[in-house]
């Protein structure tokens, strides 16, 4: 899942060519079968799995249950502060409260044009002051990078109305390159009944997790949804491969925010 509250594992030092050597090098190469696709320039992989220059940025808030009102209204202010100032050319992809599994949590996704972006959201006063508002509210928080898969761009902004399903998978290093291998082959199964909105894997913060969002009708809809994914041949070996690739999975139900372009 999004880290909400396991610690980050301490990593050894290592130098900063090494570090990216071996990040890559973990990712794409685990598996036998991941190997023997990985042949060619391990670079040239990076770029076929990943989507040009976006990236996507998870923030993850756990909010004081007395306060999910004002904690609502605050971020109102401060992220529509930071889709309305040009100068930071960032995106809101959506804001969701979580009304089933971690209670008192609100996920909201940002588009940036690349890394450097993501640096500037509180330098200027306005949104610091924006931020401050909030702050106090929280419980904790977190933040992750995360780059779309190529074979899947995000959703544009819609108004469907629902419920939205953010999956998310602590993959086991160095099993990327075969999981989304596996996935976006199974994936068409799923698409007969139901069109993914966006899916990402890590690149900053919590490594080796993948995560996927869907919107439905209702809870019911959901339910009919994926079982009749299940009678469609190739859907039931799709999650058998990528289940023994994931340590652990998590899947919350999410109300967008008033204010999210994903309704």
């Amino acid at each position: 899942m999004i880290p909400l509250v396991r610690p980050v594992a301490t990593r050894s030092l290592l130098s900063t060519s090494q570090r990216s050597y071996s990040v890559i090098q973990s990712l794409l190469h685990g598996s036998p079968e991941a190997k023997k696709a990985g042949e060619t320039d391990t670079l040239q992989h990076s770029r076929l799995v990943g989507r040009g220059k976006y990236i996507h940025g998870f923030d993850i808030h756990r909010v004081r249950p007395d306060k999910t009102e004002e904690y609502k209204k605050a971020a109102e202010k401060y992220y529509m502060g930071i889709k309305n100032d040009a100068e930071l050319r960032t995106k809101l992809t959506g804001n969701w409260e979580v009304i089933v599994g971690e209670q008192d949590t609100f996920i909201h996704i940002l588009e940036f044009e690349g890394y450097g972006k993501t640096s500037q959201l509180l330098r200027t006063p306005a949104h610091l002051q924006a931020y401050q508002e909030m702050a106090p509210f929280l419980s904790s928080r977190s933040s992750q990078l995360s780059q779309e898969f190529a074979f899947l761009p995000t959703a544009p902004p819609r108004a469907q109305g629902g419920i939205f399903e953010l999956r998310s998978y602590q993959l086991k290093p160095g099993t990327l390159l075969e999981w989304e291998n596996t996935w976006r082959k199974g994936i068409e199964a799923r698409r007969k009944f139901v069109a993914p909105v966006g899916a990402w894997f890590s690149q900053v913060g919590r490594l080796h997790q993948v995560h996927h969002l869907w919107q439905y009708p209702s809870l019911e809809a959901r339910k009919e949804m994926r079982e009749h994914a299940w009678q469609v041949d190739g859907w039931a070996e799709t999650v058998s491969k990528t289940s023994q690739l994931a340590k652990f999975m998590d899947a919350f139900i999410l109300r967008p925010l008033p204010f999210s372009p994903l309704q």
